[in-house]
This record gives structure tokens, C-alpha cells and sequence, in this order.
């Protein structure tokens, strides 16, 4: 026995320790997989070894080796057998190794449960705690439901270290064991008033983790958690009060007007931002709870804002969005409150972080008003001539049109200044934001009367901007403004002030890189314009102008005719056949012009989206009733000339058949490919296979 333990101690002097192996996988950096798959085989052999040390030696090993993505499953037994050892230092190796290994799947993990509670009863502190540390990385529901009882006796230890620990891994157990909550809560709420400050501050963070889930079941701790509060000087257990209590005040709105003064005193006293960033999150939430508009919590707010200033005002970028994330919070409640700082959140387009320029969007639109629109707006406009990035550019063209729309114009008090706004935006290039600009220019032409004139100029201006028909403009999508300018241009052309000359415009050769769905508004609008140009050249009485009307029309709509999109090419054709038939009676010098502006007569009105729900369903009709049945299968033949249209067809096709005197001969193989002669399965497979 004597010479095994020499030779075990004079084998263990020339064992790899971790250190030898750290410098080796260094040293075979182009063989690394061989060398370490070296080092598993030798581990292997020191794991069979009797001697706790070399295993031990061995479990530290596999345990870098598990950092580095190799599986060490294999060696779980080992790990259990390392931390039963009585000598802290292997067992601190034992557990540590178990911490990253094992899972719950771990066929061992049955074995540690008396093992573990023996550490929970041992007279070494830190026995104990090394088994709290490692037992709450691999808790099982079974570990939980067996150790409960045990933990829940360690939160009376005499050691406040073992305490703490003992708090902090309740929360595991609670949520792998559930039913053990009851029995822990009255000893865990002991803890909120443990003279120590972490196992306070422990039971704190373990009961707000909780009540995030359900802040209800946690109301009656509110006394314990006020005193805690005004008394305390810890600004991390603070800030997870001041959360706790933001979700309690919405249940109980008594509380809120409790905690407005010490959350007040916090605020001016403070000298840390996130304290101070959590006390007006919980200020707002508590002053919408308890009904915000009240005069005497006003103070507070300005004392908000304030504060939040300063947050944005910092050279920290994250406090800076924190503080507008919260400006957020309050302009929805208390605009009047953050509109004075309008130069503030003005300032942070300018800032290099896009977040920060995105959030300044997001609080001027809920700043605006009838007297800083254009201020704002023109701040925005300058600022989006330097943005740079295209999502961004895009971001503050949306936010523009936004500002301007919101609840129907209510802020918009000159049209020509909004209009003017829209046509200057169709210069963005890049922008894929079109059909936002073309359906404002559209919704502002049919709502507002006033404005036609100055729009249906400015339309006539678009339409000659050859910039627009160019592909770049077509691929990005800002080329649909020609889709609203064609449409307001036709619709109100008596506002034309040169309507020939936008006719011309809208019949050019470029056109034709136009999506076709907007050919297909130009085509039918220049029916409009041609109307009102005809008309004027009889009450003129001027034959050749309108002679030379209908050849333009002739010459420029055929091009249309053969484009691929369908309903472009019904348009065109319609309008081809329509003008040849004017042409033939202006040859017979016939006055048209009264009975084709008679097509485009009538004013179009805007309705509102809900309006259809606002007329009443006449008496005795029932919208779910059909209105002519649906034929049944066993019907449809004696549905009254159904079968005489059938019988023609059957008969026009023998008497072409009997044209066709010699039959078509089909090969074996076209006979497949049409499922000749098959049944309906193979011919399922066969259509399958092909």
C-alpha cells in the first residue's frame, strides 16, 4: 500500500495540470484537434485513477476543454464523484464543472440530492454557499421539489452570506417548484427588513422579479417597500422599488398620491441619472393613474420635464434617448408641458445617432400646433437636403406628411404652403415614398375647393418635369406623383392656364416608361383636356385648331394601344376608336363638342370612409338573402336554354369535325402526355413525374 501511494505521488509530478495544458493548445496551434484529442485520452486515464487529486486535476481540465465547445457529458459520474469530496478546494472544481456541464437531461444529477443537503448542513460556510452557487446553474424540478424544505431553513441562518444566497436561488426553485412560494413567502418577506443590506437588497430584487409576472399577489407588501424607500440609501434596490410601485399604482390608485412626494424629493436629490430616469417613468405612470389633469400635481410635471432636459441636454448618448424616450411618455399626457422645449428636441436632428434623430421625430409630431408648423416643417425640410442614408431621408418625408396631416389638416392653416410642400418633396431622389405623396395632393385638390386653382398649376408644372420620367425616378417609385398630377390636371382643367401645351406634356413619347397603370390615368385624362380644348375651338369657331386637336390625339394615342398592361390598352383603344369616330363627324362639320363634354360632366365629392355605414337599409331588404339562387349539380340542366346552348356548341363542333374528314393519329407517348387512356390516379402520377 506504502509503495502505491509513492507511485501514484511520483505519477502525479509529471501529470499535465491546467497550466501544461493551456501552453499546449497554444503551442499546436496547426494541429490543435489532434493535440487535444491527446489530452481527452490521458484525462480518460487519470479519471480511472483511485486518487481524488489527479481527479480532480483531471475535471479542472475538461472544464476549460467545455469552454472551448468540447462535450464532456461523458464525464458527468466523475464531476459527482469530485464534489463529494471533503476537501473544499476539489469540491469548489467539482461544482464549478457540474455548473457548465450538466443539464437536465443529466442521468446523475439523481445522485447529488443527499450529497447537496449534507453541504447545506455542514459547518463550513463556504460549503454551503459553493452548493448554492452550483445547484441554481443545473435545478431540476425534482432538485427543487426535494431541496426546498432545505433552502427555506437556510434563510434563518446565523450567516448573513449564507442568507443571501439562500434569497437569491428561492427564485430558481419558484420557478421550477411553484407550490414551495407558499410556504417560503412569510420567511422571504422577513427578509425585506434583514438588518443585513444585500440579503435585504436580495429579497428585494426576488420579490420584484415576481410580481413582474403578477404585481397583484404583491400589494399588501407596499407598507414594507414605502419604509424601505424613504429609508434606504442603495440606488440599484431603489430603482427596483420605484418599478415595483409603477406597476402597483394602476391597482391601487391611493398609493400613487403617497408616493408623489418622496418620489419628488428623490428627484431633486439625486445625483444619479438612472434613479433619476426611473423616478419620472413612475411619476407619469402614477399621475395617469391618478387623474394627470389635476392643478395640483403640475409642479411635478414642469420638475419632469426639467430634469429630463438636463438627460437630453448630456453628452451621453444613451441618456440622451432615455430622456427623450420619457419626454415621449409625458407629451402624450401634458403636451403643453414639453412644447417649450421644441428648440431642445429641434437640436437632436442634428445628432449623429440616427436612434436619437428618430425619437426627436417621434415627439415633434405630437409638439406641432397651428403656430410652429412651418417653423417645424422647414427645420425638418432643410434638415432632410443633408441627410444622409436613404431610410432615413424616407423617415423624415413620412414624418413631414404626418405632421401635416394629422387630424384632418387641423394644423394647417395655408393649403398653398402644404401643396407647395408636396411638389417640392417629389425632388427627394430615392425616395420610395410616392404614393403618400400622390394620395395627399389628391385628398387636399378634392377636399379643398379653394386651393384647385394654385394645385392644378402647380400639377401642370409636374407634368412638364421630364426629370420624373426618366427610369431611375420609375424604379424608385416617386414617378406615382404623375399618377395624382394627371388625375387633378384632367379633373379641374378649366384651372389650366396653358391646356395645350399640357396635353402635349401628357401625350410625349417618355410617357411610355411610365408604369401602366398611370399610362392608363394620362390616356383617360387627356380625353378630359381634349373635351375642354374642342370646346373652346367651336365656341372660337376655329375648325383648324380642332382639326389639329383630333390629329394630335390621332398620332399620340396609338402607342398606348400596344402595351402589355390590359386595362391600358382597353383605355387606349377606346380612346383611338372614340377620337376616329369625332373625326369623322368634324369631316361632315358637325358641332361635337357640347355631346362629348357631356362624358365628363359632374363634380366629384369626397365621402368619408365610414359613410356607407351611416345610410339606412331600406325596409324588407335582407343583404344576406340571395337574389337569385344558386343552380344546384342536378340542376343545371334544367335551367331553360342551358341545354339548347349546349346542343349548338355539341353541333358547331361536329360540323367541325366533319371538316376535318382524316383524324389525328397521337404516338404512345403524346397519349401519355395527355393522360389518354388513363385512370384518374395515373394520371395524378403522371402529371407528377412531368
Amino acid at each position: 500500500m506504502a509503495l502505491r501511494k509513492v507511485k501514484g505521488a511520483v505519477e502525479r509530478v509529471f501529470d499535465k495540470n491546467l497550466n501544461d495544458l493551456v501552453r499546449g493548445i497554444r503551442a499546436h496551434k496547426d494541429d490543435e484537434a489532434k493535440f487535444i484529442a491527446q489530452c481527452i485520452d490521458e484525462i480518460k486515464e487519470e479519471l480511472r485513477q483511485e486518487s481524488i487529486d489527479v481527479k480532480s486535476n483531471a475535471i479542472l481540465k475538461l472544464c476549460y476543454l467545455q469552454m472551448l465547445g468540447y462535450d464532456i457529458s461523458w464525464a458527468a459520474f466523475n464531476m459527482v464523484e469530485v464534489m463529494s469530496s471533503s476537501k473544499f478546494t476539489y469540491k469548489r472544481v467539482g461544482y464549478l464543472t457540474a455548473s457548465q456541464a450538466f443539464r437536465e437531461d443529466t442521468d446523475v444529477i439523481m445522485l447529488t440530492t443527499n450529497m447537496i443537503k449534507k453541504d447545506f448542513g455542514s459547518h463550513q460556510m463556504y460549503d454551503a454557499a459553493n452548493a448554492l452557487c452550483g445547484l441554481s446553474c443545473f435545478l431540476t424540478s425534482d432538485l427543487a421539489h426535494d431541496l426546498a424544505n432545505d433552502i427555506i431553513t437556510l434563510l434563518s441562518s446565523s450567516k448573513p452570506y449564507i442568507r443571501k444566497k439562500a434569497v437569491l436561488i428561492l427564485y430558481k426553485v419558484f420557478l421550477k417548484y411553484p407550490d414551495s412560494l407558499r410556504p417560503a413567502f412569510p420567511k422571504l418577506k422577513e427578509r425585506l427588513e434583514d438588518p443585513d443590506p444585500g440579503v435585504q437588497s436580495a429579497a428585494v430584487n426576488v420579490i420584484c422579479e415576481l410580481a413582474r409576472k403578477n404585481p397583484k399577489n404583491y400589494l399588501s407588501l407596499a407598507p414594507t417597500f414605502f419604509k424601505i424607500m424613504t429609508s434606504s440609501t442603495n440606488n440599484w434596490m431603489l430603482i427596483k422599488i420605484i418599478k415595483l410601485f409603477g406597476s402597483l399604482t394602476p391597482l391601487e390608485p391611493r398609493l400613487g398620491k403617497k408616493l408623489i412626494e418622496p418620489l419628488t424629493n428623490l428627484i431633486h436629490s439625486t445625483s444619479a441619472m438612472s434613479l433619476l430616469y426611473e423616478c419620472i417613468n413612475t411619476v407619469v405612470a402614477v399621475l395617469i393613474s391618478i387623474s394627470s389633469g389635476m392643478p395640483t400635481h403640475t409642479s411635478s410635471i414642469q420638475l419632469c420635464v426639467q430634469k429630463l432636459r438636463i438627460l437630453i441636454e448630456d453628452s451621453d448618448q444613451n441618456l440622451k434617448y432615455l430622456g427623450l424616450l420619457a419626454m415621449a411618455k409625458i407629451l402624450k399626457t401634458h403636451p403643453k408641458a414639453v412644447q417649450p422645449h421644441k428648440d431642445l428636441i429641434l437640436q437632436c436632428l442634428d445628432d449623429k445617432d440616427e436612434s436619437i434623430r428618430l425619437r426627436a421625430l417621434d415627439l415633434l409630431y405630437g409638439m406641432v400646433n397651428k403656430k410652429n408648423l412651418m417653423e417645424i416643417v422647414k427645420k425638418l425640410m432643410s434638415h432632410m437636403e443633408k441627410a444622409e442614408g436613404t431610410q432615413y431621408r424616407d423617415e423624415l418625408l413620412t414624418k413631414i406628411i404626418e405632421i401635416c396631416s394629422q387630424s384632418n389638416y387641423q394644423h394647417v392653416s395655408n393649403f398653398e404652403w402644404y401643396i407647395s410642400i408636396l411638389v417640392e418633396l417629389t425632388n427627394l431622389e430615392g425616395t420610395r415614398h410616392g404614393k403618400l405623396i400622390a394620395s395627399q395632393m389628391l385628398d387636399v385638390a378634392i377636399r379643398v375647393k379653394s386651393i384647385r386653382p394654385f394645385t392644378v398649376v402647380q400639377m401642370g408644372v409636374l407634368l412638364q418635369n421630364s426629370s420624373l420620367l426618366t427610369s431611375s425616378f420609375f424604379r424608385t417609385g416617386i414617378s406615382d406623383v404623375l399618377y395624382a398630377a394627371a388625375w387633378i390636371a384632367g379633373e379641374f382643367n378649366q384651372h389650366l392656364q396653358d391646356p395645350k401645351q399640357t396635353l402635349v406634356d401628357m401625350l410625349q413619347d417618355k410617357v411610355t416608361n411610365l408604369p401602366g397603370r398611370i399610362q392608363a390615368v394620362y390616356v383617360q385624362n387627356c380625353l378630359k383636356l381634349y373635351s375642354r380644348l374642342l370646346k373652346e375651338a367651336e365656341e372660337n369657331e376655329d375648325d383648324d385648331e380642332a382639326n389639329a386637336l383630333t390629329a394630335l390625339m390621332l398620332d399620340k394615342l396609338p402607342k398606348f394601344v400596344i402595351s402589355e398592361d390590359l386595362e391600358l390598352q382597353e383605355r387606349a383603344i377606346f380612346a383611338v376608336e372614340f377620337i376616329k369616330r369625332i373625326a369623322k363627324l368634324q369631316a361632315e362639320k358637325r358641332a361635337i363638342a357640347e355631346d362629348v363634354g357631356v362624358l365628363f360632366e359632374g363634380e366629384l365629392n369626397p365621402v368619408a370612409p365610414k359613410a356607407q355605414r351611416k345610410v339606412p337599409i331600406p325596409e324588407g331588404l335582407d343583404l344576406d338573402e340571395w337574389i337569385n339562387e344558386p343552380p344546384s349539380s342536378s340542376e343545371e340542366d334544367d335551367v331553360p336554354g342551358a341545354s339548347d346552348n349546349f346542343v349548338k356548341t355539341r353541333t358547331t363542333m361536329r360540323s367541325f369535325d366533319d371538316e376535318e374528314k382524316q383524324p389525328v393519329q397521337l404516338t404512345p407517348e403524346e397519349q401519355q402526355k395527355i393522360g389518354v387512356g388513363m385512370n384518374r390516379k395515373q394520371l395524378v402520377q403522371t402529371s407528377r413525374n412531368s
